[in-house]
């Protein structure tokens, strides 16, 4: 198979499909690899690296688009890279259609096939979605420490506090892998945690395994109620698979919090889960609503692209080599839990949450793996 590996464009996003090292995996199968010219340097991996590897570079995104059957990427194409993609082409990356109507229906026109690293399951877990959401929980609490701080528009809270003050209040909002990860950053900071979920099962293991600074409550819109008082930061880590987060903070409910302090909302690329979030990026990261800062990145891994490119790398290659090898088509007959990523396939969309979330008609997926 022939595959494309584009430099991604959008907003500050140094993250690079595959590493040299994923590359060279691929080539050992007989595939012919075109990696666009500098795509890889925003995370530290250059062109003669691409090249020892076994990949040919092409000068141009237009050219990468124009002589691949599969693209393999970061985040979603954005505008200008629609009219690049071809009917039946795959395109295997990161798509959070739910929360982007105007690509879900680019991708209906293109009639291309789309793969969502998001939607892949195996063992009632998201293999592909997994290391970015640790890479983006623990950098939540890292950037609410930091917006916490006056310079940065916050209240001027020590995360750790110091002998004789407390050490800051956060609530996360959500138990899985994001969540996770934000609270054991956030309690190493010294903070004093408190994670929310609507799993008693969740929060019976969150309790047994996590440190004594982390308490766990149930996510009841009374409890966060409760709770937002007394917090100086708030970790949106709320997932619904496939579809649209829910509010979990209206505006109304952000009179209740303390002015300076700080909302990280992990589920923007889903829509967000707090009313006032809106999508920002890492060049311009932050805005306040009714004395609240407000941090809502959509890439927020991409600030740390050297650790997320090989950690993406790591969990999308072994999927990348079986589309490669047998095509998409017959990677997914013999793997549900990938055949459970393709969100569109030739103008038709195959996922129902996200047919469900703009009103479109479903089609079942098993209509085209026949």
């Amino acid at each position: 198979m022939i595959i494309g590996i584009p430099k991604e464009i959008k907003n500050n996003e140094n993250r690079v499909g595959a590493t040299p090292s994923g590359v060279n995996e691929l080539v050992k199968f007989g595939h012919t690899v075109y990696v666009q010219k500098t795509a890889g340097e925003g995370s530290g991996f250059s062109d003669e690296e691409y090249v020892e590897a076994g990949a040919k570079l092409l000068p141009t995104i237009e050219e990468i688009y124009a002589q691949s059957e599969m693209i393999y990427k970061v985040k979603e194409p954005i505008a200008v890279e629609y009219d690049l993609i071809r009917e039946n082409q795959l395109i295997f990356t990161y798509f959070h259609f739910a929360a982007e109507e105007a690509l879900t229906h680019a991708m209906i026109k293109q009639k291309a096939v789309c793969l969502a690293y998001e939607t892949v399951t195996e063992n009632n877990t998201l293999p592909l979605l997994t290391p970015m959401s640790e890479v983006a929980g623990r950098m939540a609490a890292q950037q609410g420490a930091r917006f916490l701080e006056k310079p940065q528009g916050g209240r001027g809270v020590l995360m750790g506090g110091v002998p004789g003050v407390h050490p800051a209040r956060v609530l996360v909002l959500g138990g899985g892998v994001v969540g996770y990860n934000a609270a054991i950053i956030a309690a190493g900071l010294g903070a004093n945690v408190l994670i929310a979920d609507i799993s008693l099962p969740r929060l019976r293991l969150l309790d047994s395994i996590l440190p004594k600074n982390i308490k766990t409550l149930f996510a009841s819109q009374y409890n966060i109620k409760q709770e937002l008082a007394h917090c100086d930061l708030v970790i949106g880590a709320v997932l619904v698979p496939g579809a649209k987060a829910p509010y979990l903070i209206t505006r109304d409910m952000l009179q209740l919090m303390k002015k300076g302090s700080v909302l990280v909302d992990v589920a923007i690329d889903q829509g967000g889960c707090f009313e006032t979030s809106r999508v920002t990026t890492h060049s311009n990261p932050v805005y306040e609503v009714d004395g609240i800062v407000h941090y809502c990145v959509a890439n927020i891994p991409g600030a740390v692209p050297y650790t997320s490119t090989l950690a993406l790398t790591n969990a999308t290659l072994p999927y990348a080599i079986d589309l490669a090898n047998k095509g998409w088509k017959r990677a997914c007959q013999d793997n549900r839990g990938l055949a459970e990523g393709l969100n569109i396939i030739q103008g038709k969309v195959v996922y129902q949450a996200v047919a469900n979330t703009f009103g479109l008609e479903y089609t079942p997926v098993s209509e085209f793996l026949k």
